[in-house]
């Protein structure tokens, strides 16, 4: 899109207005992401033969209020909060692509966030444990069904939103 064109349309709608539609497209961006963790988490897991994990699902019931059991397997709080969290993070993306934060940089950011704010979660409720005390392996498990989720999201966001905000100022000096 022409650089006159885009000026013209931000203005026009807003900031606020294009940061809004592009957060709204990352939604649908965050889905694709959450789709492509869940195939991702039962593909790996049909390999290696390890459990499905319901901290998420006993997260979720913890911030609801609720006081599941270390025994609980809630599959549906634990889909509802994969699917929930990634939409939340593409929502995010959406609104970094709109203001320039692209590709690569995009999809790394993702990743480390996903982590943070799942392990923010789970910590805080009592529902997880610290990365430091898990098996050996299990964190870069997790870090690879992250980056998936964030590719995933990006391949769908980087279609829909424009990085229409991306602003040339402050390049030669700070």
């Amino acid at each position: 899109m022409p650089a006159a064109i885009t000026s013209a349309n931000t203005v026009r709608r807003g900031r606020r207005s294009v940061l809004a539609g592009a957060a709204a497209r990352g939604l649908l961006g965050g889905l694709a992401g959450a789709a492509a963790m869940t195939a991702s988490q039962r593909l790996e897991r049909a390999v290696t033969g390890r459990p499905a994990s319901h901290v998420p699902g006993r997260t979720l019931l913890l911030l609801a209020g609720r006081s599941p059991s270390e025994g609980d397997r809630p599959g549906a709080a634990t889909l509802t909060m994969v699917v929930a969290t990634s939409a939340a993070l593409g929502a995010v993306r959406g609104v970094w692509r709109a203001s320039g934060l692209l590709r690569v940089r995009a999809d790394v950011a993702q990743t480390v966030l996903r982590i943070i704010v799942d392990q923010t979660l789970e910590n805080a409720t009592g529902a997880g444990a610290p990365p430091r005390t898990w098996r050996q392996g299990e964190g870069v498990v997790e870090v690879l069904h992250a980056a998936v989720a964030a590719v995933a999201t990006g391949a769908v966001v980087e279609r829909l939103v424009e990085p229409v905000l991306e602003s040339r100022r402050g390049t030669t000096s700070h």
